[in-house]
């Protein structure tokens, strides 16, 4: 019996095995897993049995396990998100180094049984990079480039021109220069980043360079353990060019007239705009050039606040360099510099981003080649409904196959406020803001059809906002985002002078705490006067306006229905106004504003010498509601 079990199980073991080779300095590298017979609740793991621990990554039916992850992995490795029921098990790793070189072991498990899927043989080689510069005399500086992607042990860093004696150009040891082997011509002269060690970047800053410092100079970097990466970088130094007196005389011509012309192409040309709608998943803006770009070329795009949106550097892209608010949103083509089309994708448009954005091209002496505006507008759709409805739907509907482990999250943008969650297939009320608490809802299956709407109850010119959707990944990565403003109108009341009383409405949840607190107000013409009090359970008389006493009513059960209506006896003109109702629920506070106009009553005498009554009015002032919850 032992000796069949044994052999059932390496019947379950595939020999499937590959090699891969990347350059270290690659973005990602994918090691490739497939299989077609997935059994029930299995678990996938790639595995590095040279390592301790040797897990790298592992996926289970609940989802990624990384609790036994070897950390130099942590962050590093990713899955696709339905990997379990398509049978893709392939592994992403990000910035691949050297000491990424090893087999990985690709097995599944369920039941017991074990089987290796594949074994990936990757290697990581270090590139070794070739750059040429040139630069004039004169100049302030000169940056010679050299860079690592990934810094993962003690580290040193060298700069050397081998024609001289010593040729030590610069050197950096962890966080300090170790300039005592420094050729002296040099002294004074160099410099690198003080965060070298976080960011990778040991280029050499040269100040004021010479017609002798033409050489080739050569980078190595020394991490504890590796390879040594070399970059090379060939400068020449030219002496600068002198213009004769006759040429400074036809150039300073030259610059008066295209300033001119400069001048009046500003006046006749205007910023071109892209206008879209927010529930767009990307934006396009455009960016073209005829001219040739050299390879070294730098394209930065920027907003009108000078904040750096993208920069595509020495051959690609920097996401370092972005401002965080960008981070993640943007793309730019990968031959932009061959084809001359330098437009920027942006992704996931919001209000938030209606901006100028300026598209700008250096040489690699910093000089610009070519520069050029885009404005963007994001429409937000509106939805308008009369106070007093029970309920609004914000709506939002999408034909994106969305994922079953999907996380749908709406907000308020003005206070950055929780309005509704939906996670791990149910909504999430713990994570509400109290405000919004038993006043929202969404579909059950929303999900699977696509309809993302949410479902707003009691609305009051209070909850005027800006109102967005996104939806996230497991991960994190948000999949879709969409705006909706509210405009709630301002519940309006006209009633004619003499009449018995008159009714100024508003109604929210019921069953609300005992301790809740309604407060009527009118607020216009000044001065403000307290139109009703209630709280402790009763009414509070003794804290009205002695105009309102014995004027007003509330229901009984105010609390248990959630109906805060106010009854104003006998009304006249000077009741006209703006009247605001304030609830204090468990210090959260609720608003509506309702504006009451009385029709007074004047008599005039007509041809016949009778005496007939006339409707007259008093406006209220029609101001702008609060914009409170």
């Amino acid at each position: 019996m032992k000796t069949l079990v044994v052999f059932l199980l390496l019947m379950n073991v595939s020999q499937h095995a590959s090699a891969l080779e990347v350059y270290e300095g690659v973005e990602s590298v994918l090691l490739t897993c497939q299989d077609t017979s997935v059994p029930r609740n299995p678990t996938l793991v790639w595995s590095r049995h040279d390592l301790i621990p040797p897990i790298v990554h592992e996926r289970n039916p609940a989802g990624d396990e990384l609790g036994d992850q070897n950390q130099r992995y942590k962050r590093r490795t990713s899955m696709k998100t339905d990997s379990l029921r398509t049978g893709d098990f392939s592994l992403t790793l990000r910035n691949p180094i050297t000491s990424d070189s090893g087999t990985y072991t690709c097995t599944i498990s369920a039941y017991g049984n074990t089987r290796t899927l594949t074994a990936v043989e990757l290697q990581v080689k270090v590139s070794h990079q070739v750059f040429t510069l040139e630069v004039y005399e004169g100049a302030d500086s000169v940056l010679l480039p050299c860079h690592i992607p990934f810094v993962s042990g003690p580290t040193t860093g060298v700069w050397s021109r081998y024609d001289l004696n010593p040729p030590t150009v610069h050197q950096r040891q962890q966080e300090e220069d170790e300039l005592t082997d420094q050729n002296q011509r040099y002294r004074d002269r160099t410099s690198m980043k003080t965060d070298a060690l976080q960011t990778g970047d040991f280029s050499l800053t040269l100040r004021k360079p010479h017609i002798f410092d033409s050489s080739n100079y050569t980078c190595t970097i020394r991490v504890m353990g590796e390879e040594p990466r070399l970059t090379d970088v060939q400068l020449q130094v030219k002496e600068p060019y002198t213009f004769p007196a006759e040429a400074w005389v036809l150039l300073a011509g030259l610059i008066v007239a295209l300033g001119v012309i400069l001048y009046l192409w500003i006046l006749l040309c205007k910023v071109p705009q892209v206008e879209v709608d927010s529930d767009m998943e990307t934006v396009y803006l455009l960016c073209k050039t005829t001219f040739h770009l050299a390879e070294h070329a730098k394209v930065e795009w920027k907003d009108n606040y000078n904040r750096k949106v993208h920069v595509y550097e020495n051959g690609s892209d920097q996401p370092k360099k972005q401002h965080q608010v960008y981070r993640g949103r943007t793309k730019m083509n990968e031959d932009l510099l061959k084809t001359g089309y330098l437009s920027l994708t942006l992704k996931y448009p919001t209000d938030g981003d209606n901006r100028t954005y300026t598209c700008t091209v250096y040489s690699r002496e910093g000089n610009i080649l070519l520069k050029k505006q885009v404005k963007l507008k994001v429409r937000v759709p509106q939805v308008e409904v009369d106070s007093g409805v029970e309920s609004v739907q914000l709506p939002f509907n999408t034909t994106l196959h969305l994922p079953e482990d999907a996380k749908v999250e709406w907000k308020e943008n003005k206070y950055n406020r929780k309005v509704h969650v939906y996670e791990n297939g149910s909504d999430q009320p713990e994570e509400q803001h109290p405000a919004y608490r038993d006043r929202m809802k969404m579909n059950e299956d929303l999900l699977k059809t696509g309809d993302l709407s949410l479902t707003l109850k009691y609305p009051t010119d209070g909850l005027n906002r800006t109102y967005t959707c996104t939806i996230y990944s497991r991960e994190g990565n948000i999949l879709l985002k969409k705006q909706v403003e509210l405009k709630v109108r301002v519940c309006q009341v006209e009633v004619e002078e003499g009449a018995e009383s008159v009714q100024l409405p508003f109604k929210t949840t019921q069953n609300l705490p005992e301790n809740a607190g309604v407060e009527w107000e009118r607020e216009e013409p000044k001065p403000s006067l307290k139109v009703h009090m209630y709280k402790n359970g009763s009414d509070q008389p003794e804290e009205q306006h002695q105009v309102y006493r014995d004027r007003t009513k509330m229901n009984e059960d105010l609390l248990k229905t959630g109906d805060l209506s106010l009854t104003l006896k006998h009304p006249t003109e000077r009741d006209s106004g703006r009247y605001r109702c304030k609830a204090n629920i468990q210090n959260i506070w609720r608003y509506k504003t309702v504006l009451l106009k009385v029709k007074g009553r004047v008599q005039v005498q007509d041809q016949t010498g009778d005496i007939r009554n006339r409707s007259s009015s008093i406006d209220p002032t029609p101001l702008m509601a609060d914009q409170s919850v």
